[in-house]
């Protein structure tokens, strides 16, 4: 999943960063109002670290810009937005929420928690209300980064990780090439290489089973498919 962490203090952005692209998220980083506006007008982020106090703005002018359509994404409206601040009054914590934040966390934290609030955003998107997914005779736990195919545990890189997370969020829909850059690789990306291409292959072949018909296949023209058995409904 795409993450973008608007934070100034670039000691505390650049540590959420290493956190989260330990636990397989694909993360930007943002330093100012103005350059916050530029990457979220360009990539469909699923999910925004948002601090308060920016050096030319703050986090509340942001929240309320995305929820209103002002400040246009190709996420649309529905982006998630965690905030993260020094802030801990009521006041601040209600008007954060009342402009569109999803939920808002007050610093200093613990890294597991604030993973722990990204699954439970992000799992509103997902089919289920729990860590674990399941597709067939898949399952995937996002919180402990274990992915089985029956009782077989797969070997996953971090990007084959978020490319089935990404896949089994959405089940027989088909997702182009440049959507998975988009969800799963940060803005350091090449989008003209195979890397995409490679992941998948690698991922499909350590999903297979000897099926006749792969769990992961490719739709010529169109990007990739994950079946969960049957026909779809």
């Amino acid at each position: 999943m795409r993450v973008l962490i608007i934070e100034d203090e670039e000691g505390l952005a650049s540590a959420l960063r290493i956190g989260l692209v330990r636990e397989g998220y694909a993360v930007d980083l943002a330093t100012s109002r103005r350059e916050a506006g530029e990457k979220l007008a360009l990539t469909a982020y699923d999910m925004v670290l948002l601090d308060l106090t920016l050096p030319d703005g703050n986090g509340f002018e942001i929240a309320e810009g995305l929820r209103s359509g002002a400040l246009p994404t190709p996420s649309g409206r529905d982006v998630r937005i965690l905030m993260l601040t020094a802030r801990s009054g009521l006041p601040d914590r209600v008007r954060g929420l009342d402009v569109g934040a999803d939920d808002y966390l007050v610093k200093p934290f613990a890294l597991p928690e604030l993973t722990a609030r990204l699954r439970a955003l992000l799992r509103r998107d997902v089919r289920g209300s729990t860590s674990v997914l399941r597709v067939g005779d898949l399952t995937l736990d996002t919180s402990r980064q274990i992915a089985h195919r029956g009782v077989r545990e797969l070997s996953l890189t971090l990007k084959e990780f978020g490319v089935l997370r990404y896949l089994m969020s959405r089940p027989w829909h088909v997702v182009s090439t440049e959507e998975l850059l988009e969800h799963v690789w940060d803005e350091n990306a090449d989008p003209f290489t195979q890397t995409v291409r490679v992941t998948v292959g690698t991922l499909r072949r350590k999903l297979s089973t000897g099926d006749e018909v792969p769990l992961l296949e490719t739709v010529i023209g169109r990007g990739y498919r994950l079946r969960e058995g049957g026909d779809p409904t």
